[in-house]
């Protein structure tokens, strides 16, 4: 949720401006692009070396560096931001942001900020407790900004209560969970399908395909960045994808088609693109088989259509996305897989275009919906196809 986020961090005079250094190394840690601006009463807590070594940018103490000549413009800063916290905040700053005083860098890029604005608190039991600060605290959530709450423990001055500024891990999980709510899909549980599958000859040997599975971690990683709950049944693959869904690892179609058929009840959104094996051995031998002057003949059946018979299953406002790799024939094709296997969006895709199919990083698609209405797209990386797809995908939801 918060890879490639422009985060300002605004640390203000408190005891708890050590756990700041903590926030800055999990943010950088979990991609965001972090930019620190210390209260002239931070900087006797904390270093601005400390938080601009671990940030990896310069960090922002006041408007001009008689220095060095540079001026830090605040309305940039402010704009640059897509979402502020300022932890710790102390009940000073708290009281300024509370009635728009702006006597520091900080409180002038508040001021100057359209983003999203999160503080959290820190100071004493009976400052916390203090009417004032409430007060203050219930004008700045009126003004659309977020508070993150303290907690309760032991506190400088040796009394014990609320007063903690939240833990660093605390802040960032709360970040990602206000991010995430905001996300078109967040409340939707997703299904993705990637990779091949491999159909055992004996213990040695298999069937399979050239499937790398890319396609469909890119879906599942755009999936989850829409804020999709999003579990990912993938076939033998080296990908690893990111931590934030549910991996579910499987090797055969059967394999696949069992775990696909437990959870399709429970979703709201199912893209197959896995690359199924339409056959398999019809006996699987328990020890190698050995070579032979003759020829070897191997007896094929089918497999299950895992993609038809969740098209049988699929109820109401169930979104189910096929994909078809063509390579004669292909708009036919895809539009009757399509229609005959109950589906709200095909994907196609053609060996016959260079750059596109098993293997490569880019892709190639065009995409028919259920009113067969045709959207080509050009050759693009697989990440940003599957925004492509996924952007159609919202446009059924919407």
């Amino acid at each position: 949720m918060l890879k490639n986020k422009n985060i300002i961090l605004g640390v203000c005079g408190s005891i708890a401006a050590y756990k700041s250094a903590f926030l800055v190394r999990l943010l950088v840690k979990a991609g965001a692009n972090v930019k620190v601006i210390l209260t002239p009463d931070g900087a006797n807590f904390i270093t601005p070396l400390t938080l601009a070594t671990l940030s990896k940018n310069p960090v922002y103490t006041q408007y001009f560096e008689e220095e060095t000549g540079v001026w830090s413009n605040h309305v940039e800063l402010g704009l640059w931001a897509d979402l502020i916290i300022i932890a710790p905040i102390s009940a000073n700053t708290l009281a300024k942001l509370s009635t728009g005083i702006c006597d520091n860098l900080l409180t002038a890029v508040y001021l100057s900020a359209k983003c999203k604005v999160y503080v959290a608190p820190a100071m004493d039991l009976d400052m916390w407790k203090h009417e004032s600060t409430q007060q203050n605290i219930q004008r700045i959530t009126g003004f659309g900004n977020t508070v993150i709450a303290p907690g309760s423990g032991e506190l400088a001055s040796g009394l014990v209560g609320e007063g903690r500024m939240a833990e660093p891990e605390e802040i960032v999980r709360f970040l990602e969970n206000a991010i995430k709510k905001s996300m078109p899909l967040f409340g939707k549980k997703a299904m993705v399908t990637a990779g091949p599958t491999y159909e055992a000859i004996d213990p040695v040997r298999f069937i399979g395909n050239h499937s790398s599975g890319k396609m469909g971690f890119a879906i599942a990683d755009e999936l989850v960045r829409l804020g999709a709950d999003v579990t990912l049944v993938a076939g033998p693959t080296v990908n690893n994808g990111v931590e934030s869904y549910k991996r579910i690892d499987v090797v055969s179609a059967e394999e696949m088609f069992k775990a696909c058929s437990a959870i399709f009840e429970t979703t709201d959104i199912t893209v197959m693109c896995a690359a199924v094996a339409d056959y398999r051995p019809k006996f699987v031998a328990s020890q190698k088989i050995k070579k032979q002057d003759s020829d070897f003949v191997l007896e094929l059946e089918k497999t299950t259509d895992i993609l038809a018979a969740l098209g049988m299953r699929k109820k109401g406002n169930q979104i189910l996305v096929g994909f078809a790799l063509e390579t004669n024939d292909e708009e036919n094709y895809a539009k009757g897989k399509l229609e005959k296997k109950n589906l709200d969006l095909i994907v196609l895709n053609s060996l016959n275009d260079k750059g596109a199919g098993f293997k490569s990083d880019t892709n190639k698609i065009t995409i028919f919906n259920k009113a067969l209405q045709k959207t080509v797209f050009e050759m693009k990386s697989k990440t940003e196809v599957a925004k492509d797809i996924c952007k159609a995908i919202l446009k059924i939801l919407k």
